[in-house]
């Protein structure tokens, strides 16, 4: 596995939600911005934010996205956009994330990307 650090985001071509407002005056602090390269076709990206109060939805000072794209098909992404709070994409399915912490939700993110590699392993 190859990090490279403070890429330009190849996340910002995948659909997603509306995007969200950050104003000027609030102290947004960057924790993590990692992108991590398995192979010619596969990489994971990792971006972490300390916010002053909670996203909607969620329960802690952390705004996030981790995202692992193989194909250029997002496979798994754990998020937490404002009114849905934290979540997983695991393929097709969308579930609930118990948040903890950054190194736990790092630590489940690699689990995930593991187990996504061994199902996906003969496709």
């Amino acid at each position: 596995m190859h990090v490279v650090r403070n890429p330009q985001s190849a996340l910002e071509t995948l659909p997603t939600a509306p995007p969200v407002v950050i104003l000027s005056n609030v102290r947004v602090t960057e924790l993590v911005r990692d992108r991590m390269v398995f192979s010619d076709t596969a990489f994971a990206e990792l971006v972490l934010w300390l916010v002053p109060q909670p996203v909607g939805g969620s329960n802690h000072n952390y705004k996030y996205r981790l995202a692992y794209v193989v194909d250029a098909v997002c496979v798994l992404r754990y998020d937490n956009e404002r009114g849905k709070g934290d979540h997983r994409h695991f393929g097709d399915r969308v579930s609930a994330y118990a948040f903890s912490s950054p190194d736990q939700l790092i630590s489940d993110f690699q689990r995930d990307i593991a187990r996504w590699n061994h199902e996906n392993r003969h496709s």
